[in-house]
């Protein structure tokens, strides 16, 4: 009779380790600041066994940040379409993006400063990923508002990702859970506005 062996780490489970690790070091050096092999240093591997993984250090960037859009705009997708109602829709999106921003300060980061390295078309992806998170975001908005003009809303949505994604400046100002507080009624007090 054979034992059952342990199940393997899943190929799935190695490529976030490495997106992770590779998040950290952008976000502490940049992009150019960090070679493959110091990425594999970091997950205790050679930097060429990487390659096993991904064809290089750009296509890793760009698969992190077509990642991390593709979550953002399912997860707000599913909770705008779960809630009973556009004001529920609109706390459940303020909790989604407040729990990513302080759970993932360093993909903020390595976002704001190194799009720009995406090869395309993957940029391309990413930004109308983006775009469309953004609009479920107006959508809502639109119900809670109602004669509000879609550029307002727009423009409000974006003006509260700049207040919620802060996350990397001040994060460890505050204990988790009293700075997503703070983050959420800010950001409720900020779409507020949108009518004066």
């Amino acid at each position: 009779m054979t034992t059952a062996q342990p199940p393997t780490r899943s190929r799935r489970s190695r490529r976030a380790e490495i997106l992770d690790a590779a998040a950290g070091l952008f976000a502490a050096r940049g992009f150019h600041g960090v070679s493959i092999e110091d990425i594999g240093g970091a997950v205790g591997t050679s930097g060429p066994a990487l390659y096993r993984h991904f064809t290089g250090k750009e296509a890793l960037l760009a698969e992190m940040l077509l990642d991390v859009s593709e979550r953002l705009h399912t997860s707000a997708t599913l909770r705008v379409t779960e809630a009973p109602d556009a004001e529920r829709a609109l706390d459940s999106l303020l909790e989604g993006h407040v729990e990513f921003a302080l759970g993932h300060p360093a993909l903020i980061t390595v976002h704001d400063r190194e799009l720009g390295s995406v090869p395309e078309p993957a940029r391309r992806r990413i930004r109308r990923l983006q775009r469309l998170y953004v609009e479920e975001w107006v959508t809502v908005l639109s119900e809670l508002y109602p004669g509000c003009p879609p550029p307002r809303l727009r423009a409000a949505t974006h003006a509260v990702f700049g207040l919620l994604n802060s996350t990397p400046h001040s994060a460890g100002e505050l204990p988790p859970a009293a700075m997503a507080e703070l983050l959420r009624g800010m950001a409720r007090a900020a779409l507020a506005s949108v009518q004066s």
